[in-house]
């Protein structure tokens, strides 16, 4: 990691700048990609499946009974771990589902809203180096929850062209409707345009690499719904002198694993913790599976030595990161600073490990700085808010004068016009 000493505010934008891809060149190769699949559609997949996954796959959809085999291939205490995180998830967004009442906002004009659940939806599952079967509870829970019609979920086979069974076991525990064995840039393809064995869905879901976050915002720009804007994965830790450096040095690098352009941020007041923790650091990666993943990951990432913690939390909240874990004394008092972030992690105790597979929140979150203006996936991600009103003959003679005041003032006849006639209908006048 970098080490940045006591930095000025005026260099903190070069701190916070997450690694640079050249987006030009990776928007072309993913659009050639996603052309071939819209005009020629499943020979397309099956074709890049074999160049990008090496197998040759004879179906592209995954059949109820290799669903319902999954469970027997599966460790007993995998299992249980899988059901206490989908109960966990379950109950904090269940929790999210409100019924609105209706307000009356004047006499005879009643007006409400009511959640209506997306009726097809697109959840992309990374497999490759770690098959993320976490990110279908995460995706699946809310989406069943919303009561999504059809739920199609797309995610990379292995050399043999199998799905993992943690995968299938947690798609079936969770209700997803259609699996497919099609990964990377021609499943978000497949999902947004539809094939003759795919569905096209009305948003997609899901975090992936580079290139399949470039084919998402693609798809996008053509009118798809998405998520949110997404990026590596990435957290932000604040630490002070009580922290412990074993601790930290394991948050950070539960992120840098994930992938070798993730990025962590130590924000803390004390040489001696930073010292520490990046000793901690090396200890602890010669010992990971993922050590080449993790010490590369950990070469975009930098430890900033700030003058106090009122000012590393201002940095924090300038990185806006996905993560942000408050390792220090009065951790709830500074979880109330927070301006910026995807999902907080407050105290010691607290590793972002359990947001990412089991304490009941949504792992699917904002990166790259866009938790400035964007939520983590949730039950509101899968509906669309639709407002309802009923005005009586009453309601419209009261509102009626000041909606013709604005109609007339913005020169719209037909608008003025539309309430004067149900206004003379009832009989109590109208306005000249």
């Amino acid at each position: 990691m970098h080490i940045i000493h006591r930095p000025d505010p005026a260099a903190w934008p070069s701190i916070i700048a997450r690694p640079a891809m050249d987006s030009r060149s990776l928007d072309r190769s993913v659009q050639k990609i996603m052309d071939t699949v819209r005009r020629k559609g499943d020979p397309a997949l099956r074709r890049f499946t074999k160049v990008y996954d090496g197998v040759q796959l004879r179906k592209l959809a995954v059949p109820e009974r290799e669903l319902a085999a999954a469970e027997k291939l599966l460790d007993q205490n995998l299992k249980r771990a899988i059901q206490q995180a989908a109960e966990n998830i379950r109950r904090f967004h269940a929790a999210q589902q409100r019924v609105e009442e209706p307000v009356e906002t004047m006499p005879g004009v009643l007006c409400w809203r009511k959640s209506l659940p997306i009726e097809s939806v697109g959840l992309y599952i990374p497999g490759g180096t770690a098959p993320l079967f976490s990110t279908v509870l995460m995706l699946a829970v809310p989406a069943s929850l919303a009561g999504c019609r059809d739920i199609v979920l797309c995610t990379p086979p292995d050399a043999h062209g199998q799905v993992h069974p943690a995968i299938l076991y947690a798609a079936r525990l969770t209700g997803v409707h259609h699996v497919f064995r099609v990964g990377g840039v021609q499943a978000i393809a497949a999902m947004s345009y539809g094939t003759a064995t795919i569905p096209r869905v009305d948003k997609l879901f899901g975090p992936g690499n580079q290139y399949v976050t470039a084919a998402k915002r693609l798809a996008q720009s053509e009118g798809l719904a998405i998520d949110m804007p997404a990026g590596p994965s990435e957290v932000c830790i604040l630490a002070d002198a009580q922290a412990d450096p074993v601790f930290v040095a394991a948050d950070l690098l539960s992120q840098a694993e994930h992938g070798p352009d993730s990025q962590v941020l130590l924000i803390s007041d004390d040489d001696t913790l930073i010292g520490a923790t990046l000793e901690q650091l090396r200890l602890q990666a010669a010992r990971l599976g993922r050590q080449a993943i993790a010490e590369k990951a950990l070469e975009n990432s930098r430890a900033v030595r700030v003058s106090d913690l009122a000012q590393g939390m201002d940095l924090a909240n300038a990185y806006a990161p996905e993560h942000l874990i408050l390792a220090c004394q009065e951790a709830e008092h500074w979880a109330g600073r927070v301006r910026s972030a995807g999902s907080v992690f407050i105290g010691s105790y607290t590793p972002e490990s359990a947001g990412d597979y089991a304490s009941g929140t949504n792992h699917t979150l904002p990166t790259n700085g866009h938790a400035r203006a964007y939520s983590g996936v949730s039950v509101d991600s899968f509906v669309r808010k639709v407002t309802f009103q009923h005005i009586t003959a009453e309601g419209i003679c009261t509102l009626g004068p000041t909606i013709v005041q604005m109609a007339e003032a913005e020169g719209l006849d037909a608008h003025a016009e539309a309430v004067r006639c149900r206004m003379q209908k009832c009989r109590v006048g109208t306005i000249s």
